[in-house]
C-alpha cells in the first residue's frame, strides 16, 4: 500500500500505456515460467502485522508520523490511516526453531514500537478493528500524508461515483436482537480500521497453485478460530466484522454494478486454479486500474538481457486487487521469486496467539498441498466462499463444509481434521517439536475451550453492560483490560472475562 507514485493526475493517454505495460508484463511472466526462470533454494516464510495507535483516552492517535520518526527502523511503515503503522518482520526459514526465534523478536519489535509511540504520547494496540473508533475518525484529513494513499482514495470514488456505504447486521450479543450497522464514508478510512496479520510463504512456481488452493480451502476456518474484530462503530457485528468491512471499503462499484454481478476488488475468487498465472491475468483481464503509473523498463527486454524484470505495473496493479490469498511476485538480491500472501487472519490479541494462527497456517497448508488427493477437489469453490463468511460472521458458533464430515464446527474440524495434518505438515517442514507442541497446543485449547479473542472481546462488553454501563464506556473498558492482558504474552484462551 505504502509504494510512492506521481503525484499528477492521470489522463486517458497515461491509462492506455498502463493497459498496455501490464500486458508486456503479463507476457513476460508467462515467459518465465515456462522457462523456469525462478529462485527456489529453501522455503522461507515472512509476517506482517497492522498495528494501532491509542492516546491516553484509548481513542485512536493521530500520530503515525511522530512514532515511526521516533522508531528510525525500516522494519516499521506508514499505513493508510495516521493511527496505523505496519511492521514488517524480515523473511526466514520455517524449519527448526525459527518459530521460536520470530516470536522472540516480535515481542522486541512490538516492545520497541510501544517504549517510542509512549514517548510520543500514545500506546499501541494489537487488535483486529479498534472498539473505539468513530465515524469522525473516517474523514479524509487523518489519510496518512502520502501521495499513493490520497490517489487511491481520489480514483475509488471516482470509480463509485458516490459516498461508501457501510451496512452490515450482527451476530446476537448476549441474548439481544443483533444489531445493524448503516453508515457512510466520504473516504476509504474505513479500510485502515481493517488491521490484520499477513504471512508469506515462498513456494515453487510448480508448486503455487496447489498452496493458493490450499490456502483458499483455509481461509474460513481461519477466521473462525482466530477471529479478532467483532466491534465497529460501537456496534457488535461480525465475529471477524474486518471480512465485510474491507470488501465494502474499497468496493469502487456503485449498485448498478453490484446487480450487473461485476467482481468487487476485494476478491476471494471464483475457481481453483492450476498457475500462480491465472491470478494475475485474472487482475488484468477483470479490473481496471487505479494507479496508472508506469516505469521505463521493458520487461521482456530487460528478461532476455539476463537480468530479473520487476514487472512494476503488474504488481501495482496486483497491490490494488485484495484477494483473501494473494500472489505474489517479487525480486530479490538480483532473483525472482514466487510468495503466497494470506490475508485473512486480524492483528492479536498476543504475540502467541499470532504465531499459533501462523504456525496452523503452514503446517496444515503445507499437508493439504502435499496430500495424495487434493481437498480441493472434493468441495466446490463456492463451498470455501461460504466457508469464509460463515467462519467471520459467526466464529466456533459457524457451520463449516468439509469433505467427508459434512457440516460440522469449527472447533470440530480443528481437532479431528486439521490439526493432525497441521503437525504433519510442520514435521513435513523440519519444524522443530518445541515449536509444534507450542503453537499447536494454543490452537488445541483455544478449540477445547471455544474462546478466542472475539469471544473474549464480546463477553467482556456484555458483563459490563449487564452490570449497567453504557456500549462506549463497556468498549473503552473492555479495551483498557485487552491492552493489559495482551501485554501479559498469555493466550487469549486464558484470559479471565471479569473486569477490575
Amino acid at each position: 500500500m505504502g509504494k510512492d507514485v506521481s503525484a499528477e493526475a492521470f489522463s486517458p493517454r497515461d491509462r492506455a500505456r498502463y493497459r498496455h505495460k501490464l500486458q508486456r508484463c503479463l507476457d513476460t511472466l508467462a515467459r518465465m515460467l515456462a522457462d523456469d526462470s525462478f529462485s527456489f533454494p529453501r522455503r522461507h516464510i515472512g509476517l506482517e502485522v497492522e498495528l494501532n495507535l491509542v492516546d491516553d483516552r484509548l481513542r485512536p492517535s493521530m500520530s503515525n508520523s511522530a512514532v515511526l520518526e521516533a522508531l528510525d527502523d525500516e522494519s516499521f511503515t506508514t499505513e493508510l490511516s495516521q493511527h496505523n503503522i505496519e511492521l514488517n518482520v524480515p523473511p526466514r526459514p520455517l524449519a527448526g526453531k525459527s518459530a521460536i526465534e520470530l516470536e522472540h523478536d516480535l515481542v522486541g519489535y512490538l516492545g520497541e514500537a510501544d517504549r517510542n509511540a509512549t514517548a510520543a504520547g500514545a500506546r499501541l494496540a494489537v487488535i483486529g478493528i479498534l472498539p473505539t473508533l468513530a465515524e469522525d475518525h473516517f474523514d479524509q484529513k487523518w489519510i496518512t500524508n502520502n501521495t499513493r494513499y490520497t490517489l487511491l482514495n481520489d480514483q475509488i470514488f471516482a470509480a463509485r461515483g458516490e459516498n461508501m456505504t457501510l451496512s452490515m447486521d450482527g451476530a446476537p450479543l448476549g441474548g439481544h436482537n443483533p444489531e445493524r450497522l448503516r453508515a457512510y464514508s466520504e473516504s476509504i478510512l474505513p479500510e485502515a480500521a481493517c488491521t490484520s496479520v499477513q504471512l508469506h510463504v515462498q513456494v515453487a512456481p510448480e508448486e503455487f497453485a496447489t498452496h493458493w488452493n490450499a490456502a483458499q480451502c483455509l481461509a474460513g476456518v481461519q477466521v473462525a478460530v482466530g477471529a479478532n474484530s467483532p466491534f465497529l462503530l460501537g456496534k457488535a457485528l461480525w465475529h471477524e466484522t474486518r471480512i465485510p468491512l474491507f470488501l465494502q471499503a474499497t468496493d469502487t462499484r456503485p449498485e448498478e454494478l453490484r446487480n450487473q454481478g461485476v467482481r468487487p476488488r476485494v476478491w476471494f475468487g471464483e475457481r481453483w486454479i492450476t498457475s500462480i498465472f491465472d491470478l494475475f491475468e485474472e487482475n488484468v483481464r477483470y479490473f481496471p486500474g487505479l494507479l496508472p503509473e508506469t516505469d521505463s523498463e521493458d520487461p521482456l527486454e530487460t528478461l532476455e538481457s539476463g537480468q530479473a524484470p520487476k514487472l512494476t505495473e503488474l504488481m501495482l496493479h496486483n497491490g490494488t486487487v485484495w484477494r483473501w490469498n494473494r500472489p505474489v511476485y517479487d525480486v530479490v538480491d538480483g532473483k525472482p521469486h514466487l510468495r503466497v500472501e494470506n490475508r485473512v487472519l486480524p492483528a492479536g490479541p498476543t504475540v502467541l496467539d499470532m504465531m499459533a494462527n501462523a504456525a496452523f497456517f503452514y503446517g496444515t497448508q503445507r499437508a493439504l498441498a502435499e496430500a495424495e488427493r487434493p481437498v480441493w477437489t472434493q468441495m466446490s469453490f463456492q463451498a470455501a466462499e461460504e466457508n469464509l463468511y460463515a467462519g467471520a460472521r459467526n466464529g466456533f458458533d459457524a457451520q463449516l463444509y468439509w469433505p467427508g464430515q459434512g457440516w460440522v464446527p469449527p472447533d470440530e474440524l480443528v481437532l479431528r481434521v486439521l490439526l493432525p495434518l497441521a503437525v504433519e505438515g510442520l514435521r513435513s517442514a523440519d519444524v522443530s517439536e518445541a515449536a509444534i507442541d507450542r503453537y499447536l497446543g494454543v490452537i488445541e485449547q483455544r478449540c477445547l475451550t471455544r474462546r478466542n479473542g472475539a469471544w473474549w472481546q464480546r463477553a467482556v462488553v456484555t458483563g459490563a453492560e449487564d452490570r449497567g454501563a453504557d456500549r462506549d464506556t463497556a468498549l473503552s473498558t473492555m479495551l483498557g483490560r485487552y491492552l493489559e492482558l495482551s501485554r501479559s504474552g498469555e493466550a487469549v484462551h486464558t484470559w479471565p472475562v471479569d473486569t477490575p
